[in-house]
């Protein structure tokens, strides 16, 4: 499934952008962990973030959601209803998550389940800030520009020293790379890979030089320094506070930070674990209102564009996927009848029996999945979307590759998993392990990767129609 479109405008953009508060009444499920948590403590507001851009004949819409992940099938509900209210193309619209660990839950993770009610209230509530913002349409100019701020991204991924062991819970072998080695920071030799230390955004200010809205982009899972139970924007929301107070904004500003290519990169530090503030909610303050000051004075810089002409690709890739052999479906099977998952704790023990119940819920599935990408060109750069959680190693290459700006937002258009270079299932380690959250075929990164780029290029090659 694959569709374009391509225009050029000859006169002003219009752009408007708005929020709806979505944060989870007390009580709802939250994952992103191994296990089911509930809410017990709000500590900061939850929106549904969008910023529409309108040129003679196209719109589009970059709608950014606080939350962990939302399955395919849900943003494609989303973006249907979204169209049907606001005429913008299916196509048109690109949907992702923050990845915030402290929102409510609509996908089942792991023991981790989805929430029914919220699943039911949200979709809603995101659609409500796509029609806000098509409602705040104005006279508008965009810019995109990057500041490195590396200080704040680290690979998870890291090779420990002779004598520790990390285990895979799969395979039950031992693997290569450990990812977040929590209280082992004394082993670790080095880290696996580099990082993206970019923080890319587009620009938008009002003809009267107003600002509309910044859409960031940082490749930075989540900090994470809350206790289980909390909700919170985490540094994203911290971020888009800060940011409108810098640039002295309006409270019409909607200020957005994306998810970039962060699957293999947080801010954990497990050799130095004193470096940052360890106070609750210290740490991603610091960091999001750090990003927010460099963004506000690379703005000052920034290269305005009055006539900027939008184009879109957008294409859904079926990509297989990596199931267990009959041999190990029932060698799994085996496991979950001896396991007890209403007590199970977090240890060796308890991942093997929590895998095991994976082998056997991903066997279920289809062969295949349809894994969505997008690409945006908005005047002199692009912005891309890929529906999963893409290492860093593949957004850097992107970039080098687009022969323009770039930045890629992660879990765009729903969440299929992690996406690994194919080198890295040879070192093992958490993105890896195979399970509904890492279940792609192990040449999924490859092609996705140069699909993603033939979008852009195509985007920057074919001539645009009047």
């Amino acid at each position: 499934m694959r569709s374009s479109t391509y225009k050029k405008v000859s006169h002003h953009l219009l752009a408007g952008a708005g929020k709806t508060d979505i944060t989870p009444p007390l009580g709802t499920f939250i994952n992103g962990d191994f296990v089911t948590h509930f809410a017990t403590y709000i500590h900061d507001p939850l929106y549904a973030k969008a910023l529409v851009v309108k040129d003679e004949k196209t719109t589009v819409a970059f709608v950014v959601v606080d939350i962990c992940v939302m399955p395919k099938e849900l943003v494609d509900a989303i973006r249907k209803e979204a169209s049907a209210q606001v005429g913008i193309p299916v196509e048109n619209i690109l949907v992702s998550s923050t990845h915030t660990h402290a929102a409510g839950s609509v996908a089942s993770v792991y023991l981790s389940a989805a929430d029914l009610l919220y699943t039911k209230k949200l979709p809603g509530l995101v659609v409500q800030a796509i029609v806000e913002a098509q409602k705040r349409l104005r006279p508008a100019k965009t810019a995109f520009g990057s500041v490195d701020v590396p200080q704040h991204v680290r690979c998870r991924r890291y090779y420990m020293q002779p004598g520790y062991t990390p285990q895979n819970p799969v395979s039950g072998g031992v693997d290569e790379v450990k990812t977040n080695p929590i209280g082992s920071g004394e082993f670790i030799d080095r880290p696996r890979a580099t990082t993206d230390p970019q923080v890319s955004f587009l620009a938008v200010k009002g003809e009267d030089e107003g600002w509309i809205s910044v859409l960031a982009n940082y490749s930075l899972h989540y900090v994470g320094d809350w206790e289980n139970g909390t909700i919170s924007a985490d540094y994203f929301g911290y971020f888009a506070k800060t940011l409108q107070e810098k640039l002295g904004a309006s409270d019409d500003f909607v200020g957005i930070m994306s998810n970039g290519t962060s699957g293999d990169g947080n801010i954990w530090e497990f050799a130095e674990p004193t470096h940052y503030p360890t106070g609750h909610f210290q740490k991603s303050s610091l960091i999001g209102s750090e990003i927010a000051q460099k963004v506000s004075v690379a703005l000052k810089e920034a290269q305005w564009q009055e006539d900027s002409s939008i184009a879109v690709q957008y294409d859904e890739v079926e990509v297989a996927l990596r199931k267990p052999s009959p041999q190990e479906l029932e060698a799994a099977k085996e496991i979950v009848r001896q396991s007890n998952y209403e007590n199970l704790e977090i240890d060796d023990a308890g991942l093997r029996s929590l895998y095991a119940r994976e082998q056997v819920l991903l066997n279920e599935l289809p062969d295949s999945l349809q894994f969505p990408l997008h690409a945006i060109k908005m005047g002199n750069g692009v912005i891309g979307g890929m529906g999963g959680e893409i290492f860093a190693e593949t957004g850097l290459w992107l970039k080098a590759h687009a022969g323009t700006k770039y930045f890629t937002i992660g879990l765009a258009n729903g969440n299929q998993g992690y996406v690994p270079p194919a080198h890295e299932f040879a070192v093992g380690g958490y993105e890896t392990w195979r399970s509904r959250t890492s279940k792609l075929a192990t040449d999924a990164e490859e092609i996705l990767r140069k699909m993603q780029l033939a979008l852009i290029q195509e985007l920057l090659t074919v001539p645009l129609k009047h």
